[in-house]
């Protein structure tokens, strides 16, 4: 089996950033079989680093992987991926987030594509990667399928992601209307997956945190039972422990047709560090 890292250049490391911004954060994740599935096919994993210096060069990591190829190959996908995501983000030489997240998601990609190939049982398998990436006062969103990264600010709910659906790019192509879109059989047709293809693209989003500032990073099995409005709800009523487990319950409820899980991160101070 090959190795799990990136193939990038050896180089030498780039002087790591000082801390300008030391942010905090409370986190809680809640995940769930759901009614309808016999294992759970979602992965999620954080990261919140010891030191300044780690905290300075790579951030906090929040990452929903959700898999599929059926039996136990989308489990097996979805791990693969967000272990190997964190793994070679942490360890990339760019001092650029942006660009370590994207090698990492080519290495997840890579890495589950060739343990596809090499286990028949496996052949097809892949998964999402939806990840939110805190960097001293930045947001790196990180996003490849149609898990999704919401960001509350202000007591308004906005969807930070796309989705990587065949319908989804109907819509934006103007051919489709969003009410058909919600009701559509393709809905859940995704056209980019990590490790289906020999080389996937990923978009990353950067944008400045705010204090309250709260991002939920979820698979679609929430989405599909709970709406933007309800989210919204959720978020402004509660702290995150209980926005996770309301949430999940909540998709529960609706109908619980999928693996379900939901990180919450709320930013509760940034503090400028003077050299």
């Amino acid at each position: 089996m090959e190795e799990t890292t990136a193939e990038y250049a050896v180089q030498e490391l780039a002087p790591r950033p000082p801390m300008h911004t030391r942010i905090k954060v409370s986190v809680a994740a809640k995940t769930d079989l759901g009614r309808v599935r016999e294992n759970n096919e979602d992965k999620h994993e954080f990261f919140i680093p010891s030191t300044d210096e780690e905290l300075a060069w790579r951030g906090m990591l929040f990452v929903v992987c959700d898999g599929m190829g059926g039996h136990e190959a989308g489990q097996i996908a979805s791990e693969l991926a967000c272990k190997t995501f964190i793994s070679v983000y942490r360890d990339h030489p760019s001092d650029d987030p942006a660009e370590a997240a994207r090698s990492a998601t080519i290495a997840a990609n890579r890495f589950v594509l060739d343990v596809a190939r090499a286990v028949p049982s496996r052949k097809g398998m892949g998964t999402t990667l939806s990840a939110l990436l805190i960097v001293q006062d930045k947001a790196y969103i990180v996003q490849v399928g149609d898990s999704r990264v919401y960001r509350l600010r202000d007591g308004v709910v906005s969807q930070m992601t796309l989705d990587h659906t065949w319908v989804e790019e109907t819509v934006a192509m103007g051919t489709m209307t969003r009410e058909v879109a919600e009701v559509h059989p393709y809905k859940h047709v995704l056209t980019r997956a990590v490790g289906t293809e020999p080389e996937v693209k990923t978009d990353v989003f950067v944008e400045d945190v705010r204090v309250g500032d709260t991002y939920l990073v979820c698979s679609d099995g929430l989405t599909n039972h709970v709406s933007d409005d309800e989210i919204q709800e959720v978020l402004n009523k509660l702290g995150p422990a209980e926005a996770a487990w309301s949430l999940v319950s909540k998709a529960l409820v609706g109908g619980g047709s999928d693996n379900t899980t939901a990180i919450v991160v709320r930013v509760d101070a940034l503090e400028r560090v003077t050299p």
